[in-house]
């Protein structure tokens, strides 16, 4: 997905305010915006806030075997992505002019400049070296990309603790963290990049622009720079001439601004070392707590609720004054109870009268089935043995057809009740 270009209103705009040496956040033309840097509960996982441009470095290393031409010296990879996640503009597997510029970036500013001890990251001659791995993550894109993760990637690097190893013939063993303190990279210095967008051919010129503000530049400076007024390296892109006079003030300016952020990096460390010393956590690892469920937690307000009987004895006092019956004939309310500091509780047991209505005809349809399933019980059976009986009121005399039986019937002893038997009725024939 392409960005959305500006239109010519808004790239006038901004023109403009840099000509009155205005810009969008207020910041003056050599301000940088507000830098944040926290570490997670890892070793090597830091995360920058440089405005809202956000920036996610994660440091790792494992064994693997040397360079042929070098075989004594570790090796340090490094790697930037650019997501969707952080701008649209970013097609997700697809290696973009600006990410590969941005890698470039990256190397020279940290492996060309040798600001690691490389050799120190050698555990077996010619067999097994360390390979210390960087990994760039933008998380949100908001202007100067290439500041912010130099930043963390030289902090992640600071944070960052490699495993003890330890070599008893040709056997290399690695210790995890429980059974020997982790050990720190060996590092000589700290290269941070600092970047300059000209306007107008050169005319002017800004400190850590935003991502508008990269939109309307001619051309884009970097530098990048230790504490010591070392560079490192320096690239220029847009295709703008610069004097040399120019060059030598914006390198003035990055000493002033690596120092500065130098020695925040060096604060954020000492916060975390004395954080993870004391046993707590500090910055980022705050909120990321290991082994706890966070998702029902609430923070509880405290409230004062000592004098919360006095009161609703008072309120029950002044009711009882006015009423005209008292209170405990009709009924008194329930003192309240402190459950807890910071809640109190009105009542007991009160009974939920949500729905009661619709479970009462519940309950009625269901008795009034009961009833008539019991009455349809209840109703004799009919034999198959019954006879029907045919009455006929104009006929008296009745025949009874097989008496002997029922003669035999009568004789034997009767052990269960049964029903009389009934015998059909009828009619007597005419003797002629």
């Amino acid at each position: 997905m392409r960005e959305t270009p500006l239109s010519n209103c808004e790239r006038q705009f901004l023109l403009k305010g840099i000509e009155e040496k205005k810009r969008l956040d207020g910041r003056q033309t050599y301000d940088y915006r507000n830098i944040k840097i926290a570490f997670g509960t890892d070793y090597g996982c830091c995360i920058v806030d440089l405005g809202k441009t956000r920036v996610l470095a994660q440091v790792s290393c494992e064994l693997v075997a040397p360079k042929e031409n070098r075989p004594t010296e570790g090796i340090l990879f490094l790697s930037l992505e650019l997501s969707p996640m952080a701008s649209p503009s970013f097609e997700p597997g697809r290696q973009s002019e600006l990410l590969v510029k941005l890698n470039r970036l990256l190397e020279r500013c940290l492996r060309n400049s040798k600001c690691i001890d490389t050799e120190s990251l050698c555990v077996v001659s010619g067999e097994k070296v360390w390979q210390v791995r960087v990994d760039v993550h933008v998380l949100n894109h908001d202007g100067n990309l290439m500041d912010a993760a130099s930043i963390a990637a030289i902090a992640g690097l600071s944070h960052f603790r490699r495993p003890d190893v330890g070599i008893q013939g040709d056997q290399v063993t690695v210790y995890s963290p429980e059974e020997r303190d982790p050990v720190p990279l060996s590092i000589y210095h700290m290269p941070i990049c600092v970047s300059f967008s000209f306007y107008l051919q050169g005319t002017y010129l800004l400190v850590d622009p935003c991502e508008r503000e990269e939109r309307v530049m001619d051309g884009l400076l970097v530098i990048a720079m230790n504490k010591h007024r070392e560079i490192c390296s320096i690239q220029s892109s847009g295709g703008i001439m610069l004097l040399k006079e120019q060059v030598l003030r914006c390198s003035k300016i990055a000493s002033v601004k690596v120092s500065e952020i130098t020695d925040l990096i060096s604060k954020a460390l000492e916060n975390d070392r004395r954080a993870r010393k004391e046993g707590g956590r500090c910055g980022f690892a705050e909120s990321m707590p290991v082994e706890r469920i966070t998702v029902l937690k609430s923070d509880g307000a405290q409230i004062e609720m000592s004098d919360a009987e006095v009161g609703s004895e008072a309120v029950t006092m002044a009711t009882e004054s006015q009423s005209a019956e008292p209170l405990s004939e009709v009924g008194r309310v329930p003192s309240p109870v402190v459950r807890a500091p910071g809640a109190v509780q009105v009542g007991e047991c009160l009974q939920n009268a949500w729905g009661l209505g619709e479970e009462e005809d519940e309950d009625d349809e269901e008795e009034e089935e009961r009833l008539e399933m019991q009455e349809d019980n209840q109703r004799p059976m009919k034999s198959k043995s019954e006879v029907v009986v045919i009455s006929d009121s104009e006929e008296e005399e009745v025949v009874i057809l097989h008496p002997k039986k029922t003669q035999v019937k009568d004789s034997k002893p009767e052990t269960k009740p049964e029903a009389p038997s009934k015998k059909k009725k009828k009619k007597k024939q005419p003797l002629h």
